[in-house]
């Protein structure tokens, strides 16, 4: 058995409700009164495949009794913030295009992670460390609720991980925005204040990402995991947690993904949680 949740925020009229009753073939609960609802369904796959396509509507499967993570693991750029932070410094040095298709590439799967990292740094050799700080303060941008979800979260005991492909300049800075108890990230090569082009140390990868899930689980104990993201990096860590969550994701990885979020806002999982938008922190 699995619970569906249903989210359309402030559109979950009756006729709604009774076309997704009788797809589920299950009797509706409310979560969150016009905002979420909540089938009992024993078919995850059938379940998603019941309401996909219908617009602005997502649905999130839970297995039975996932009702609160002992750890919330997610990834950052696209994710918790809304840009690709290496686009934004090849955009910075000027092969801001050759950078961003590559990134889409190795989103979508088709290039090896690392290596694509490497051959986009590359690109940025030479470029001053102070074009971090530029678009912390100038571009980079939290998703709409971000912030709520992790803070609601941390108040009800769950460890929040920030682990990202990306870099620790961003991610530091980032992580403390959104409240973030632990941050794993690239880090990248300076001299003289400048770019090296390069990542001084190992390459935060798909695999470490599910090793830090595994790790951050080892240390808590017991519970449940659940982790968020939208590129191929990420599809390691989503399949290593009890409930991985593709958001607003590249095919392959929504398809591969327990659930998606498509079109609400980060915080909409809170709804699939149990938790009633008016105890959102």
């Amino acid at each position: 058995m699995a619970i569906a949740t249903l989210i359309a925020a402030g559109r979950l009229d009756d006729s709604l409700l009774a076309a997704a009753a009788e797809r589920l073939g299950s009797d509706m609960q409310w979560r969150d009164g016009v905002n979420a609802a909540r089938f009992d369904v024993s078919n995850v796959r059938a379940a998603r495949q019941a309401v996909e396509g219908w617009d602005g509507i997502d649905i999130l499967v839970t297995p039975d009794g996932f009702e609160m993570p002992r750890l919330f693991i997610a990834d950052m750029d696209s994710t918790m913030i809304g840009q690709e932070c290496i686009d934004e410094l090849g955009d910075m040095a000027g092969v801001g295009k050759q950078v961003a298709a590559i990134t889409e590439r190795a989103m979508q799967g088709e290039l090896d992670f690392a290596g694509s990292l490497r051959e986009r740094l590359a690109l940025l050799e030479g470029l001053p460390v102070d074009t971090i700080s530029r678009l912390l303060n100038e571009r980079i941008v939290p998703n709409p609720g971000a912030e709520r979800l992790v803070r609601t979260l941390k108040s009800r005991g769950v460890r929040c991980v920030l682990v990202s492909g990306g870099f620790t300049a961003f991610a530091d800075v980032v992580g403390g925005w959104l409240g973030f108890d632990r941050v794993v990230a690239n880090k990248l090569g300076v001299d003289a204040d400048r770019l090296t082009g390069k990542v001084d140390g190992d390459i935060v990868d798909r695999a470490t990402k599910a090793s830090v899930l595994r790790e951050e689980m080892a240390a808590l104990g017991e519970g449940a995991s659940l982790a968020i993201g939208d590129g191929a990096n990420d599809l390691d860590m989503l399949g290593a947690a009890d409930l991985g969550i593709a958001y607003r994701a590249k095919p392959a990885v929504a398809a591969a993904a327990d659930a998606r979020l498509d079109y609400h806002p980060l915080d909409a999982v809170l709804w699939s949680l149990g938790i009633a938008k008016a105890d959102w922190n």
